[in-house]
């Protein structure tokens, strides 16, 4: 069991991908103020309650640093230009495995930037969880009907060959390349954590309901 934060500290760092396009949204999901609170630095600010260290991967470093809080490290994610649509990024395995390569913690907390519910409670729940996953699983995750909640949970470190090699025979999706490892299920106490704002009509459900406490 974890018995203080500093314990967690000591072996917890975390990532936060930042590199969606927001289409769907029509503008960039990351600046939208939450209680105004900007989405990517609440994400950023829980994340460091409980990690050593937080890395934020997106291909618009410019576009972030001033929101961003102290001590977290921006890092560009590598993809390509297309003139017809700007920059195209390879999607969030490939931005998760190149910011996996700078994390030196046994594990690391992946989340996506566009989490307004997750909750600093729901965190410490997620921690009995994490110090009793069995030594041969490489991910703790939320579970979906579809599969895996790939972009809230924790990951070992060690799984960073895996990947690599995964993307290296042509591999681009999470879902893929989880089958092929254990995983083990991470209990939500409420799945409305894990809510995302993609769309408009998602913000406007979100100013309606509110943000749990």
């Amino acid at each position: 069991m974890y018995n203080s934060l500093s314990t967690i500290n000591d072996k917890l760092s975390a990532i936060i991908l930042a590199g969606g396009k927001s289409s769907r949204m029509g503008q960039d999901k990351a600046l939208i103020p939450i209680e105004g609170v900007p989405l990517l630095r609440r994400i950023a600010l829980l994340a460091q309650t409980f990690a050593s260290q937080v890395y934020i991967i997106t291909p618009w470093i410019e576009r972030y640093q001033a929101i961003i809080p102290l001590n977290c490290h921006l890092l560009r994610e590598t993809g390509s230009y297309n003139p017809d649509e700007n920059w195209q990024t390879h999607g969030p395995l490939i931005g998760f495995t190149q910011a996996l390569a700078q994390v030196k913690t046994e594990w690391v907390l992946l989340l996506a930037c566009d989490l307004p519910n997750l909750t600093e409670k729901e965190i410490k729940s997620w921690l009995d969880s994490l110090a009793s996953a069995s030594e041969t699983a490489i991910a703790l995750l939320p579970r979906h009907p579809k599969g895996w909640e790939p972009l809230c949970g924790f990951y070992r470190c060690r799984c960073l060959p895996s990947v690599e090699d995964f993307i290296a025979q042509g591999g681009r999706s999470f879902q893929g390349w989880l089958r092929q490892q254990l995983v083990e299920e991470l209990p939500i106490s409420d799945r409305q954590v894990l809510y995302n704002c993609n769309t408009p009509d998602d913000l406007t459900q979100l100013e309606n309901n509110g943000s749990p406490d």
